[in-house]
């Protein structure tokens, strides 16, 4: 696992941490929320992220196709997110500048790195290392259609 891979999970103080199921092309349909199962929860969790948009519609449209994310409306109205397994959820932001350039660097677990990079590719993202840059890891690294960099990482 490179160094930086973030565990990202649910923040405790959020409310209304939303159910849902995954996405069909890569993952089974999961139920844990749903279960009752609730998140991990615990000091010094990676809890939330805001993500930089240039159009939220679009930013959400990405997620969604590639990754599964379920998307929401909350009470103000805003687009959050919540990530196939139940232990991240998010927002995007359009009043600030995508993270163009590495210095955090927040990596998505996938089971099929190379579906995801198709699907990246179909969505409006780009891939700006593939696989091998951090060999013997699986991971590459793409930017979503507003210019963010992320990175992928599958199991071996």
């Amino acid at each position: 696992m490179p160094a930086f891979f973030i565990a990202i999970n649910p923040c405790p103080f959020l409310k209304n941490h939303c159910n849902f199921h995954c996405f069909n092309h890569q993952f089974k349909k999961s139920n844990a929320m749903n279960s009752g199962k609730q998140p991990t929860y615990g000091n010094g969790k990676i809890c939330y992220i805001e993500l930089p948009s240039k159009d939220i519609k679009q930013s959400s449209s990405f997620y969604q196709n590639v990754f599964g994310w379920h998307m929401r409306i909350r009470g103000d109205g805003s687009v959050a997110f919540d990530d196939t397994v139940g232990e991240v959820s998010g927002t995007f932001k359009n009043n600030r500048k995508p993270f163009t350039e590495i210095g955090i660097l927040i990596y998505i677990m996938v089971f099929d790195i190379e579906a995801t990079i198709q699907l990246i590719e179909e969505n409006g993202g780009a891939i700006v290392q593939p696989v091998g840059g951090d060999h013997p890891e699986i991971t590459a690294r793409f930017t979503d259609p507003a210019g963010n960099i992320l990175g992928l990482y599958q199991e071996r």
